[in-house]
Parts: C-alpha cells; sequence; structure tokens
C-alpha cells in the first residue's frame, strides 16, 4: 500500500514564492511600460497631433531618465516619485 504522502510535494520555501511573485509581475509591468512606451510613440503622428522638437527632448529625456531610476533602484532599492509636464 502507497502512503498518500508520497504523491504530495513539500510547500515551495519563501525565497521560491518570492521569485514566483517577481517573475510573474516583471513580466506583467515590462509588457505594460513596452506598450506605454508604443503608444507615445504614436504621438510622432503629425496628421494628428503638433508638437516642436523642445517637446520631442522632453518626453525622451524621461524615459531615459526613468530607465536610469529604475537602473539604480535595482542597484539600491530606493526610488523617487516624479511628475512630468510638457
Amino acid at each position: 500500500m502507497e502512503n498518500y504522502m508520497d504523491d504530495l510535494e513539500a510547500p515551495p520555501g519563501l525565497g521560491e514564492i518570492k521569485r514566483k511573485k517577481f517573475v510573474e509581475l516583471a513580466e506583467k509591468r515590462v509588457i505594460n511600460a513596452l506598450k506605454s512606451i508604443s503608444l507615445i510613440g504614436n504621438l510622432a503622428n503629425t496628421n494628428n497631433y503638433k508638437y516642436n522638437e523642445a517637446d520631442i527632448r522632453k518626453i525622451i529625456r524621461a524615459l531615459s531618465d526613468e530607465v536610469k531610476e529604475v537602473e539604480s533602484r535595482f542597484k539600491t532599492g530606493r526610488s523617487e516619485d516624479k511628475v512630468f509636464k510638457l
């Protein structure tokens, strides 16, 4: 007679749970960020929008600064809230 406990897996350790949650959230959030960046790219359509070089520089600078901030957060664990306005 087999022991029914042989078929049960041990519960995952805390490290495994944290890793799984990280992967799940990272995939969702990066996909959402990429979609949002693509939507920002749609603003380049001059048939629908009017903008100038200063607007473009501000948008690109804000995106670049935020990517640098994300890199820094992974290194230091610190964060700052930011606001963007043209």
